[in-house]
């Protein structure tokens, strides 16, 4: 395993370029956890209406700001990300909550 610097203490941009790299699996490894919980929202709720939540869309995105803002990230960035994440989830939840439903019908026939 390759042990990356903190950005910091970075001085090429092949470091930079391997903590950004590292980073990005790190992410891809978290959005794989998000979207175990878009499978299991599928699963749960119990109308395809049920998928699209604007008030808690609405709350997940404000939330991410102000993290961001407390971070010290620009609030207006992040929020732009997960309002691309949400929708994101949201059109990914559909095509699960479809594709249970069509299991469904095929197995009541």
């Amino acid at each position: 395993m390759t042990t990356t610097l903190p950005g910091p203490d970075c001085t090429t941009m092949t470091e930079v370029r391997a903590g950004v790299d590292q980073v990005d699996r790190e992410l891809v490894t978290l959005l794989a956890r998000r979207f175990a919980y878009m499978d299991a929202a599928a699963r749960i709720k119990p109308a395809r209406g049920a998928v699209r939540d604007e008030g808690r869309k609405a709350q997940v995105i404000a939330n991410a700001r102000a993290a961001a803002e407390a971070a010290g990230l620009p609030g207006d960035v992040i929020a732009d990300l997960w309002e691309q994440l949400v929708e994101a989830s949201i059109a990914y939840e559909l095509t699960q909550f479809d594709a249970r439903a069509a299991n469904m019908d095929k197995m009541n026939t």
